[in-house]
């Protein structure tokens, strides 16, 4: 058996369904990446499981107890909650930050990028998402993110905040309509930083503005506004109008209820639609009440996150397989559209070109699953050609070279 530098396997073949048209599909990989595809036709072949590019989440903030933000984040901390996506299909995650003091997001970044000089993790790891501080002071549009520390774009801090982060910050979430934002974006734009618009009250104009000088996508769609805006000028409708705009949205049956998805579904197509978890470390854990760096959390029974006090989420316990599935239920889409926007989509947005698809040459970022009842439930999870996760109970596709 053949093995590279890092000990992954060189060579292996797996047999399964195609996601797209239930097409046979048998894959070789080597060295990491898919060497060959043969295709056979099939009407439906229930012998194999399915198989799809494996999915990308560009917004998880935590998972399995494990928050992203702490500044004491060990590496093994981030390996254990990369393990624990990888459960549920998620190859390749943008680990989120949000609002909080320069010292501590300096912290945070600096944990982060310390991480990440694990090879295992930094395959599924391309960079960090700052999500603030730079956004919208007012209440409802800032969500549960803390005020006291919402400020102004400022190039200079930020460059700070990347350093700590050993360059790795790759997308930036802010409000459009605060003082020196479009040079801020421009600057972003001209570094490969995606630039997301949210927590935000701008108006057309500025989200106009935005959009020249390089904003690319509207981050979880629909969340981050007050509960009262004007029926005809807000952001909503000023975002949905701008086909330059991609948007993530959060589809986990409580962030939007299902009319709203079917509604930015039809308005920003499946080419334009990205599917995000905004997973926070309680994903994964049981109802019950948590203290989140000082502030009291309560995860319900239906697996909603919001601050004790009750007016506002506090960040998702979902994860993009269910997202998926209930993408399909809610607007019927079908699962080569809902892969798409799970996988593709993410991938293109973040100039990962080497993943997101099932193709020769394309990294080896796979994953298999059963899917019935409208429900996916993945079974085995490959990145970079190397099996990172399998259901014991699961039959084999996948399979190395003797």
């Amino acid at each position: 058996m053949n093995f590279d530098q890092d000990g992954m396997r060189t060579r292996a073949r797996l047999t399964a369904r195609n996601f797209a048209d239930g097409d046979i599909l048998h894959i070789e990989i080597e060295a990491g990446c898919i060497h060959r595809i043969i295709r056979e036709p099939s009407e439906n072949d229930a012998a194999f499981p399915w198989i799809a590019p494996g999915l990308i989440d560009n917004q998880v903030n935590g998972f399995a107890s494990i928050d992203f933000g702490k500044p004491d984040l060990t590496p093994a901390d981030l390996l254990r909650a990369t393990e624990a996506l990888r459960t549920k299909g998620i190859t390749t995650f943008v680990p989120t930050i949000i609002t909080n003091s320069h010292e501590r997001l300096l912290a945070s970044f600096k944990a982060l990028g310390s991480a990440l000089k694990q090879p295992d993790v930094n395959r599924s790891v391309p960079g960090f998402h700052l999500e603030g501080p730079y956004i919208s002071p007012e209440k409802g549009y800032r969500g549960a993110h803390q005020p006291e520390h919402i400020r102004h774009p400022d190039w200079d801090e930020f460059r700070r905040l990347n350093d700590a982060a050993e360059g790795r910050i790759i997308q930036v979430t802010l409000a459009p309509e605060l003082p020196g934002a479009p040079e801020f974006i421009q600057r972003c734009a001209e570094a490969g930083i995606v630039v997301g618009l949210a927590h935000h009250h701008a108006n057309r104009e500025q989200i106009r503005t935005a959009i020249d000088h390089g904003a690319k996508i509207s981050t979880h769609l629909g969340n981050g506004c007050a509960n009262q805006i004007h029926r005809h000028h807000n952001v909503l409708w000023h975002q949905l109008d701008a086909d330059e705009l991609r948007a993530s949205i959060i589809v986990d049956g409580v962030h939007n209820p299902p009319e709203v998805i079917r509604a930015f579904y039809k308005l920003k197509t499946p080419q334009r639609l990205i599917l995000t978890s905004d997973a926070v470390l309680f994903a994964g854990m049981p109802p019950g009440k948590y203290d989140w760096d000082g502030r009291a959390i309560e995860v319900t029974p239906d697996g909603i996150v919001m601050f004790a006090e009750g007016d506002s989420f506090a960040g998702s316990a979902s994860s993009l397989d269910s997202g998926i599935s209930n993408l399909m239920h809610f607007t019927s889409c079908s699962l080569r559209e809902a892969i798409q926007m799970a996988s593709t989509n993410p991938a293109t947005l973040l100039n990962l070109n080497d993943r997101g698809h099932i193709r020769v040459g394309k990294r080896a970022d796979l994953i298999l699953f059963n899917f019935e009842k409208g429900r996916l439930e993945v079974i085995q999870t490959l990145v970079a050609g190397k099996n990172v996760y399998k259901n014991v109970d699961s039959k084999p596709a996948f399979r190395e070279n003797e």
